[in-house]
This record gives structure tokens, sequence and C-alpha cells, in this order.
């Protein structure tokens, strides 16, 4: 590996190391709303074995719920492709970008 290629790499995690600190209490705000749970603490490593209630139901009601605050659609071959939340905020990351 490079000096130039391992820069790059630092500065892309600086990058969205912050864009993430910002949108992952946004989405976490979401999930709290969709679930009704007040208190509940979502991390990037947070799937739907990992929290109470999350079905497919609740599964569609997130996603519709993130398309409306971050403007932004997801096709569903995407979503089929996620494990977990920081998935899902990589996701919304770029298609908050390509807009």
């Amino acid at each position: 590996m490079t000096l130039q290629t391992m820069r790059l790499e630092a500065a892309t995690f600086e990058f969205r190391s912050k864009f993430m600190d910002s949108l992952l209490p946004q989405v976490q705000e979401i999930f709290r709303d969709v679930f009704d749970q007040p208190d509940l603490i979502v991390t990037r490593e947070s799937n739907a074995s990992t929290i109470d209630d999350w079905d497919s139901l609740a599964h569609i009601n997130l996603v519709t719920a993130i398309e409306k605050t971050f403007k932004i659609k997801f096709a569903l071959g995407e979503l089929q492709e996620l494990k977990n939340v920081g998935d899902l905020l990589d996701l919304a990351q770029a298609k908050m970008a390509a807009k």
C-alpha cells in the first residue's frame, strides 16, 4: 500500500466518520418513533435480531420514514442486501450524495 493510498483511505474514513456521526442520531430518532421506544439505542451493528419488534411491517415503516426524512428512494434489490443499520446508513449516504 502506498503512502498516497493510505492518506486517501484515512481522509475517506475521517469524512465518513463525521458524516455518519451526524446521520446516525437522525436515524436513531426514526427508529425510536417507528418502534415507539424513546430510549432505544441504535448502532451501526444493530439489526432485526437485536431490536425487539423489528418485523416486516416495522421494516417497511422504517424504510418509508427514512425515505421521507432524507428525500431519497431505495430500490427493493438494495434493501435486500442490507445486513444491519450500518449498511442502511451507507446506502442512505450514497443516495444523498448522488442527488
